[in-house]
């Protein structure tokens, strides 16, 4: 008599968990789950991992720390009111997004929050741990979907990205920085993230103008022709066009796309990128690219682009991917920053290459290195004191 055995569940804790990325997340690993849509946009459900050891969607368990407190359901039914989900998804999937919500804690610190750092740091430890607990799980991966924080001005003041870090790692967590925030960057979080034995991944994904520049760059490096100025302009609204009103946290967002440009051209052109908030927008956003470009005989010549998509809907696959790429390479017992990830960022981690085509390659590298090790079999008639 054959006994059935559920696959092991593994955690995703999101920090910025009633978020629209976030409840997208959710809601989409739900309907996939349910086969009521197909996996657009996941890398990981490509026959490129086939293999892999990947945990399956559904043994995904979510949870999270967010400072709102709009259940998931609700932040659902505005996000397809606003076009981001399909109309009928929140009703359809309405008890995993109601799951999920009642695994989020209160995260902080809030106005008039008195602890110390490392306070939080073990309140936001204890939260991860007692739903790994709680739940069962094998493992859990925490990702950082959380506002953009103001760039670093060179204080040792912890910032709220780096506590969730360092909690994450503490609870024994591989980590995600998804957002330009500081998150494990910050030099009091050397020591620990060296000490950990975890993979960890960042920082601040690659879901539009910049996947479309690691491209571009390339192309024009590639054909010999010389980059004279690239300026972008970004439109969005939503929780992103607020938090990135603040000139500092626009500046942390954009000095990864300025980088981007900078790598696969193998110089700084000139001209820069502006956000502007526009809260008609809600979760869309509009990207828009002007690069003046010198051809054959000095011809000079522009290439302008338009980028028009749902920020949520295309971060979405993507922390899905991560999740499921850290979660196996936890299991393999990868250690220290995953560089072969920098397909998913636009300030990836280590030295690696900026180009999407060679991203790609690197990550092709990574999906084989997660496969299971193969003992070669033995051929018949030998033994190890040689013929039979």
């Amino acid at each position: 008599m054959s006994v059935s055995v559920s696959p092991p569940r593994v955690g995703v804790w999101l920090i910025g968990a009633r978020g629209s990325v976030a409840t997208t997340v959710v809601a989409g690993c739900a309907a996939m789950t349910a086969g009521l849509h197909a996996p657009t946009g996941l890398v990981t459900e490509t026959p490129l991992f086939t293999d892999s050891g990947l945990p399956a969607l559904a043994t995904l368990v979510f949870g999270g720390h967010d400072t709102l407190d709009c259940p998931l359901p609700k932040r659902a039914e505005a996000l397809a009111a606003g076009g981001v989900l399909p109309h009928d998804l929140p009703a359809a999937v309405t008890a995993e997004l109601a799951a999920a919500d009642q695994e989020i804690r209160p995260g902080g610190p809030l106005p008039g929050d008195t602890r110390a750092p490392a306070e939080l740091i073990a309140s936001f430890t204890a939260d991860i741990q007692d739903f790994v607990r709680r739940r069962g799980l094998t493992r859990a991966v925490v990702v950082n979907l959380a506002s953009t924080e103001p760039a670093p001005t060179g204080t040792t003041t912890l910032p709220p990205s780096s506590l969730y870090a360092a909690a994450a790692l503490r609870a024994g967590c591989p980590y995600v920085n998804f957002t330009p925030s500081t998150g494990l960057h910050h030099p009091e979080l050397a020591s620990l993230a060296s000490s950990s034995a975890l993979p960890y991944a960042g920082r601040d994904g690659k879901t539009g103008q910049t996947l479309l520049r690691s491209v571009l760059g390339p192309m024009f490096a590639q054909r010999a022709l010389t980059v004279r100025a690239w300026s972008g302009t970004n439109l969005l609204g939503g929780g992103d066009g607020a938090a990135l009103a603040d000139p500092a946290a626009a500046a942390a967002k954009n000095a990864g796309k300025a980088r981007v440009v900078a790598d696969t051209l193998g110089t700084a052109p000139e001209g820069e990128t502006h956000i502007d908030d526009v809260p008609a927008l809600g979760d869309w956003k509009t990207a828009w690219d002007h690069i003046a470009f010198d051809g054959f005989l000095g011809t000079r010549m522009v290439l302008q682009t338009t980028w028009q998509g749902c920020d949520s809907a295309l971060a979405a696959p993507l922390v899905l991917d991560l999740a499921r790429l850290l979660a196996r390479a936890h299991e393999r017992g990868l250690t220290g920053p995953l560089t072969e990830l920098g397909f998913y960022f636009k300030d990836p981690l280590g030295e690696g290459p900026a180009s999407l085509g060679e991203q790609y390659a690197a990550l092709a590298g990574f999906a084989e290195r997660l496969r299971p090790r193969r003992i070669p079999r033995q051929r018949p008639g030998l033994s190890e004191g040689g013929p039979a």
